[in-house]
């Protein structure tokens, strides 16, 4: 999801992809600390996904 679709979208879906953000992140690092994750870029591209949309959430002040 970028920028325009996250701004576009309505709160509840920007939670919903908060929430999923968030448990792929969680399910990441149990990878890399396991040593099972394939592809170590995916961690900083989903921590980033996930700053993407807390900024857009802020600026609709809707947090």
């Amino acid at each position: 999801m970028d920028v325009k679709e996250m701004r576009a979208a309505s709160l509840e879906e920007q939670r919903k992809e908060l929430e999923a953000l968030r448990e792929k992140q969680f399910t990441l690092r149990m990878q890399n600390a396991t040593g099972q994750v394939r592809d170590v870029s995916e961690i900083r591209k989903v921590r980033r996904d996930i700053a993407r949309i807390l900024t857009v959430m802020q600026q609709a002040g809707s947090r």
